[in-house]
């Protein structure tokens, strides 16, 4: 088996071993909702985090240096860079995938919401574009921690 084909198996969720043909399509589906739902907001955290860094390092705010937050932020977008240079999805994405064809969907017969989440979401652009630009914006994450220095919490 091919490395990415097995790595993709292990993160989709038939590879945990789950009992996926007893799920109904309803539960499949709103499952799949809420996981597109988590994913934007590990979007909106990744890619907004790193403005309110910045700005809030030139205005002085004390939340921005926190240690936890600025480590949490660095390993997500680190690990979302190398999966793309390793030619793998998110695995939010695969379950997701997984479980919408648990539900039987297919195509645009999404609602309003989970149409325009998906839009924001998933982009339709080379492979390589997603490369340059994770690997961009986890380089100025990193960068942002000589900029605003995190700082361990002092009691």
């Amino acid at each position: 088996m091919e490395l990415s084909c097995l790595v993709r198996w292990r993160l989709s969720l038939s590879g945990f071993g789950c009992r996926l043909s007893v799920m109904n399509a309803a539960t499949a589906a709103l499952l799949a909702n809420t996981l597109l739902t988590l994913h934007v907001g590990v979007v909106v955290f990744v890619v907004g985090l790193l403005p309110l860094v910045l700005i809030g390092g030139a205005l002085g705010w004390h939340w921005v240096h926190h240690r936890g937050l600025r480590f949490t932020h660095l390993v997500l977008i680190l690990y979302i860079a190398a999966q793309t240079w390793l030619d793998q999805l998110c695995p939010l994405t695969v379950w997701e995938q997984d479980l919408r064809r648990l539900a039987g969907q297919g195509g645009y017969r999404e609602g309003f919401i989970e149409h325009w989440l998906s839009r924001l979401l998933y982009w339709d652009a080379p492979w390589w574009a997603f490369e340059v630009a994770y690997t961009s914006f986890a380089v100025l994450v990193a960068v942002a921690w000589w900029w605003v220095r995190p700082v361990a919490r002092t009691r």
